[in-house]
């Protein structure tokens, strides 16, 4: 893992001639992580042998932690923002938004903590701590949102107070499961084992492709704003049009994924 370019201080920013600015280069590169991040996101499986049918296996951590690791934890944290937005303007949501809360919430427990430690060891030793501690926070939130928000607000708003439906669809993997037993199946059989495997894949894949695109990053930075002639001035209109044109597309984003639930 080698030290990136981007920024001395890993917040995203670029760097050049001595002063600090946001590099235009991380609006496109952010479309391109949460555009990959939803359509991984959408694309979910289960894994029904494993786990029970509703545990929904996603891959949108690997572009959300390779887009915190290049760009910053800040970034990140947008990166995650925009791909549930995207989600929920292409397929809504079944869960009246919790299900997408809790995403949110745990990938940004994930991605953000390891890329807040990054940013200050950025060495190949540094990533391991990263990813480390990014996942052990992650897996602690997902443990706590799943016994305090998810597993209540789905029995009461679905199955009406009644816990009959839930228990029974552990019964396949775990037919031993009762009312009184079933955290204990599933916090520590299920939700547990199955996040880690979830940072685990996002670790490892993170770790095979970050140097790759840390390169395509700082390559592209370096032909942008490189050169010996370039137009300060013009380089700030341009990076706070960028920056304003992302906040509306996130806005609008907002209101669709809204009147999609609420209108249509």
């Amino acid at each position: 893992m080698e030290t990136t370019t981007i920024s001395n201080s890993g917040s995203g920013e670029k760097n050049v001639g001595g002063r600090r600015m946001f590099s235009s280069t991380h609006i496109a590169f952010i479309a391109t992580f949460a555009t990959l991040a939803a359509v991984l996101y959408i694309l979910d499986f289960t894994m029904p042998f494993a786990f029970p049918g509703f545990l929904e296996f996603k891959l949108s951590d690997i572009p959300i932690l390779i887009g915190s690791f290049t760009l910053g934890p800040l970034y990140g944290a947008v990166i995650v923002v925009v791909e549930i937005l995207l989600k929920l303007v292409i397929k809504g949501t079944s869960t009246m938004f919790v299900g997408e809360l809790s995403d949110l919430l745990t990938s940004c427990a994930f991605a953000v903590t390891a890329g807040l430690i990054y940013k200050r060891h950025r060495t190949f030793k540094g990533a391991l701590a990263a990813m480390g501690v990014g996942t052990l926070v992650e897996v602690t939130v997902a443990l706590l949102v799943n016994w305090l928000v998810l597993v209540p607000f789905y029995v009461q708003f679905f199955f009406g107070g009644n816990w009959a439906p839930l228990v029974g669809m552990m019964k396949p993997l775990f037919p031993s499961c009762t009312r009184e037993t079933f955290y204990h199946f599933y916090l520590w059989v299920s939700v547990l084992p199955f996040n880690l495997l979830r940072c685990l894949v996002a670790n490892l894949v993170t770790l095979l492709v970050y140097k790759r695109i840390s390169r395509l990053i700082n390559s592209v930075n370096h032909k942008i704003y490189g050169k010996p002639d370039r137009n300060v001035a013009k380089e700030k209109r341009v990076n706070v049009a960028l920056i304003i044109t992302l906040a509306v597309v996130v806005a609008l984003l907002a209101t669709f994924a809204l009147l999609r639930f609420f209108v249509f």
